[in-house]
């Protein structure tokens, strides 16, 4: 019988209209594969902004408190003490933070991710792990040293996504300038160079003697040509003046820097001069040298004989696997350090 007549039967009152319709799905999707996944047996792949458990890395906690400020369910409890130590040349003493107790009770807990996003010092992170589930209601209280065992299942950040800038590179420090250069040495900021004073006209910096604040001019000074007339085609389609100055700013920055990238080129060095004598080259200074071992220590790879046994320890203890992974790893990297220093 077809959907058709079944439907204008219905609209005359006859009735399983809606059984015949349901056992027809039914009868589509019966000979279809499932799509279920099969858990615990396979365990899906979680990204690594999941918001399963909240890990707790002790070292970088200072004990502001502002993660238990700003808990609404108040389920964050936070032990401390204070201890004033000695300064080194006289004066005052200082007093510091000790954490003494740090759990979180995930009875009470919504997984809001507050507590992660006010955090100054990165010590909360989360975790994609939720396979924590008591039979006891009580066990749901993490201390501090089952929150630390969750940093070692922390995942890394994502990559960033196509399209998406990458982080601009530190800046180098500055040179240390003296008493006598304090004086007359002047610094450009990029907020100077990049301060609209008028609709049609911007500022124009003409100071900055030093090469430095010329070069910092020249990779942030907008381009005057695309600014009037981005700014002028704003306007014309009707947008706000405020708005219209907004997009023709950002575009006269966008046209600046490409200008200024290509055009950017290493200073050449200067010649040798015949009557100048050659200048020795300075002896490495214990700073430099020292610095040499820093670098190659992190470069070792761990103890594979350490890895395995601590592994092999933590498994008979019943630690979970990607636990007892971190944990080994993090021993094998100590044991191949103290080898490196031996």
């Amino acid at each position: 019988m077809a959907i058709d007549e079944l439907q204008e039967r219905n609209d005359r009152g006859m009735p399983g209209l809606g059984l015949l319709k349901g056992l027809t799905v039914t009868l589509k999707r019966m000979l279809r594969p499932a799509i279920t996944q099969q858990y615990p047996h396979v365990k899906p792949d979680l990204p690594a902004r999941t918001r399963g458990v909240i890990a707790l890395k002790e070292a970088n906690c200072t004990v502001c408190e502002k993660c238990s400020r700003a808990c609404p369910d108040w389920c964050i409890y936070i032990d401390l003490h204070k201890e004033t130590h000695e300064p080194a040349g006289g004066g005052k003493g200082r007093s510091v933070k000790i954490l003494d107790r740090f759990a979180i009770d995930y009875a009470l807990c919504m997984y809001c991710g507050i507590c992660v996003e006010v955090c100054p010092f990165d010590a909360l992170f989360w975790s994609p792990e939720y396979e924590y589930a008591e039979y006891d209601l009580h066990e749901l209280l993490h201390e501090k040293e089952r929150l630390e065992e969750w940093t070692y299942t922390v995942k890394p950040p994502p990559e960033l996504e196509v399209g998406a800038e990458a982080p601009e590179a530190p800046e180098a420090p500055a040179a240390a300038v003296g008493p006598a250069d304090a004086a007359t040495s002047t610094v450009a900021t990029p907020a100077a160079t990049q301060r609209v004073v008028a609709p049609t006209r911007m500022a124009a910096t003409s100071s900055g003697p030093t090469p430095a604040a010329a070069k910092a001019k020249v990779e942030v000074e907008p381009d005057q040509a695309v600014y009037d007339r981005v700014f002028a085609e704003e306007v014309a389609k009707g947008t706000p003046e405020r708005v219209a100055q907004g997009k023709a700013k950002r575009a006269a920055m966008l046209a600046a820097r490409k200008t200024a990238a290509p055009s950017e080129a290493p200073p050449e060095a200067p010649a040798p001069s015949a009557e100048a004598p050659p200048t020795a080259t300075p002896a490495p200074t214990p700073a430099t040298s020292a610095a040499a071992p820093a670098a190659a220590k992190d470069v070792h790879e761990p103890d594979q004989e350490t890895y395995d046994r601590v592994f092999a320890e933590e498994v008979a203890k019943g630690t979970p696997e990607r636990v007892a992974q971190g944990k080994a790893k993090r021993a094998a990297m100590l044991a191949a350090r103290k080898k490196a220093e031996g």
